[in-house]
């Protein structure tokens, strides 16, 4: 059993709290490099230890390193705290159910946005993305967003005045 010293701990628990940060936030490369140094730094029988490895293993399966999240688990089986082997346990049951097949009707495909500069000047918009039998399909239109007036036209505040004007003069209506 290694000795941890204080100064390893407290690293061990800020890349901890990163790592978890990080998987909530769908970073999942990041959450696992983070969760991974910790455990490093950690004893693996400890709670703490088995915590981080169960945080871990799940970031794995998050970043579709599902063989791997499997033998963590594996090993979290025989961790000395119930709580741990326990969680792995249930973890390891999910990991490993079969996976459903699903429809393609029933799904949407988001496209990936981050690949994507944050200066990108055209979108491409797509006015019939389904192609029906017998008709030609539609190219994609290209949109210059530079072109396009996003100024406030000031309806909001004409409509406004209008309902406030229609409902001042019912309410005057109504007293006399």
């Amino acid at each position: 059993m290694q000795n941890v010293s204080a100064e390893s701990l407290e690293i061990a628990k800020a890349r901890y709290q990163a790592g978890k940060l990080a998987l909530e936030n769908g970073q999942y490369r990041e959450a696992v490099e983070n969760l991974e140094k910790a455990s490093a730094l950690l004893t693996r029988n400890s709670r703490l230890g088995g915590e981080v490895e169960l945080w871990l293993a799940t970031a794995y399966e998050a970043a579709g390193r599902t063989e791997d999240a499997i033998a963590l688990c594996q090993q979290l089986k025989r961790h000395p705290f119930a709580e741990t082997n326990k969680q792995a346990k249930r973890l390891l049951y999910i990991l490993q159910a079969p996976k459903l097949k699903r429809p393609s009707e029933w799904m949407t495909e988001i496209p990936d946005l981050g690949k994507l500069s944050d200066n990108e000047s055209k979108i491409r918009v797509t006015v019939n993305p389904r192609k029906s039998s017998g008709q030609k399909a539609v190219e994609p239109e290209f949109v210059d967003l530079s072109q396009v007036n996003t100024r406030d036209n000031r309806f909001i505040w004409v409509a406004l005045i209008a309902i406030g004007l229609t409902i001042s003069y019912l309410v005057w209506s109504s007293f006399y």
